[in-house]
């Protein structure tokens, strides 16, 4: 499978302008309450939001519904958001492990 460099590259732009702007993203306001507890659940939802949406597109493709450029890039979506996903659960690990190790 080859995957399409210009819509990954794309897709990190959007990601960053997002950032940058505070547009789609679950970023708490000072004194409302929310913490970095209800940003996690956010990404978490979005994670699987996109793994759903790669399900959907290969299940219309199966049917003959779907074009293959858009089942394609559903589904490289969804894989590059779950290696992100357990890429950041691996670093968690990690850093929970060398906190366990620290001296009292």
């Amino acid at each position: 499978m080859t995957v399409n460099i210009a819509a990954g590259a794309a897709a990190y732009a959007d990601t960053a302008r997002k950032l940058s702007s505070g547009v789609g993203v679950a970023a708490p306001a000072q004194g409302d309450g929310k913490g970095f507890g209800d940003l996690v659940k956010n990404a978490i939802n979005g994670a699987i939001d996109s793994q759903k949406q790669g399900e959907a597109a290969s299940m219309a493709a199966v049917a003959g519904k779907a074009d293959i450029n858009s089942v394609v890039m559903a589904v490289t979506n969804a894989q590059m958001t779950l290696q992100t996903v357990v890429a950041v659960r691996d670093k968690v690990v990690q850093a929970y492990q060398q906190i366990l190790q620290m001296p009292i």
